[in-house]
């Protein structure tokens, strides 16, 4: 695809290379090094990526600080609004492009970066830019002695730091209401998915972001850019997307100089099915919820508890359904399930294959690669019975295209499994009894219940989790409550 996008176009046949941006400028590592980006369905090197250090945060952190109170800090929230929107619009400008590269750094099929990834980012923008204009705060009057009114301020310079897996969607769900809350941003983008976010520099530029507001530095995490950001003085906030160890090495950083912490981490989360549903319903999401981004979403339903009665004929439903699954080149329309995004995470998924074998575990369906799939990081989707609730497999976030069933005889048996894990991001109830959804839903331990459904969103609602899953709730006000510090004034009469 021959690109209209200056920071990344086309070099020797599929070669993009990635820049840092700062200070509305992409340029090089000042040491010069860089890593390679490797397209997960084909195993071939995309392009070079710019190795970002603490050098690098400095500078970006730098201008984020300079450009928190320039021109961007003069902005009515109106003006502002139209700027966050513009941004939208030029995703939207910009979706075919976007959802190739998302589709070649990632190896998710491209009708799913076209209906979901790309389409949903712009969203982010458009709804954190209305949402903005309707934004109000408390007044309160002390009789006839004083008036108490709260403004909101941005919290200043804020560390972002991104997932692999939804990374555009991601990146733009933290990044809109950092600007809308007229915060400055420094984006760490995951190692292994750097197109789309390198992208988003120049978006924000032609959509009339002020140089320095918007700042992208790539890198690792341990000693690179990652540490660096968590660990600068000059940054007052990060919010982090990603795996839980990850979180408590950023935690640890970040106390030092306590700057306010959102995280959304690890899931193992439960979908528990009913005998008094409609099987087939469930069956169509489950699939998706089990095996849709090859896995790769927080908030897969991985553990699956089928009620006893129908448990045998929910199995057989489930495995044939599966077995239909095409898994293969992402940019062919019929692909269901594509490419696991790194070789390292290909292995790890894998491991945890081989420890179900070990456990006693009995494979129905994949658990290898596709036969005539010899290149790329491809792994059938896999369903795994005769575990028990203690089973590794069971119990630790595999993040793949693995699910693991279990039978279940009585409510109160399956909350207290539902709720046995250290994880709490969401759950997903399937039921047509009214009074047992909301019982059961009352029950679990996990910040986000769906009932007959999966992935439904609504973005004003909170979204995190319980537990080791998450600090803190994002979308509508609560995205608001951590990307804005609140403040009383009080006048006396």
């Amino acid at each position: 695809m021959q690109l209209t996008f200056d920071a990344i176009r086309q070099k020797t046949g599929n070669r993009y290379d990635c820049l840092h941006y700062i200070d509305g400028k992409y340029q090089p590592s000042q040491s010069g090094t860089t890593f390679r980006n490797i397209n997960p369905a084909t195993e071939e090197v995309i392009g070079l990526v710019a190795e970002g250090k603490k050098e690098e945060i400095d500078l970006a952190v730098t201008a984020a600080r300079k450009a928190l109170n320039g021109s961007w800090k003069k902005m009515t929230a109106h003006d502002r609004a139209a700027v966050i929107r513009r941004i939208g619009d030029i995703i939207l400008e910009k979706q075919e492009e976007l959802a190739y590269l998302e589709s070649v750094d990632t190896g998710k099929p491209l009708w799913l970066s076209k209906k979901i990834d790309i389409p949903r980012a712009a969203y982010n923008f458009h709804f954190f830019a209305d949402y903005i204009r309707s934004l109000g705060t408390e007044a309160f009057e002390m009789d006839d002695v004083a008036i108490n009114y709260s403004v909101r301020r941005p919290v200043g310079v804020i560390g972002l730091i991104n997932p692999w897996n939804l990374p555009l969607l991601l990146l733009t769900w933290k990044l809109a209401p950092c600007l809308a809350g007229g915060n400055t941003a420094v984006i760490k983008p995951a190692e292994s998915t750097p197109l789309t976010a390198t992208l988003l520099g120049e978006i924000c530029k032609e959509a009339g972001v002020p140089d320095g507001v918007v700042n992208i530095v790539h890198g690792f995490g341990p000693d690179s850019a990652g540490s660096a950001l968590s660990e600068h003085p000059d940054v007052d906030a990060i919010s982090f997307t990603g795996e839980t160890t990850t979180g408590k090495v950023i935690m640890r950083a970040a106390s030092q100089t306590l700057k306010k912490l959102s995280y959304e981490l690890g899931g193992k989360n439960p979908n528990i099915i009913f005998a008094d549903s409609d099987l087939d319903e469930v069956i169509e999401t489950t699939l998706k919820s089990s095996f849709i981004n090859q896995g790769e979403v927080c908030l897969c339903g991985s553990r699956i508890y089928v009620e006893r009665l129908v448990y045998d004929e929910f199995l057989q439903k489930f495995v044939e359904k599966t077995k239909t699954l095409k898994v293969g080149n992402p940019f062919d329309p019929l692909t269901n399930v594509g490419a696991l995004v790194t070789e390292e995470h290909y292995e790890r998924v894998n491991s945890y294959i081989q420890l179900a074998r070990e456990e006693g575990g009995q494979i129905l369906t994949g658990g290898k690669r596709p036969e005539g799939l010899e290149k790329g990081y491809y792994l059938e989707p896999t369903i795994i019975v005769g575990l028990n609730q203690n089973c590794r497999v069971v119990r630790e976030e595999i993040f793949g295209p693995v699910v693991t069933v279990l039978p279940f005889d009585t409510e109160d048996e399956v909350i207290e499994r539902a709720n046995d894990t250290h994880y709490g991001l969401s759950a997903t109830i399937w039921t047509n009894d009214l009074r047992r959804a909301h019982r059961v839903a009352g029950q679990i331990e996990a910040g986000i219940i769906w009932v007959n459904t999966w992935f439904l969103r609504d973005l004003r609602t909170p979204f995190g989790g319980m537990k080791q899953s998450g600090i803190g709730r994002e979308g509508g006000m609560h995205s608001f409550e951590f990307y804005t510090e609140l403040k009383n004034i009080c006048i006396k009469l």
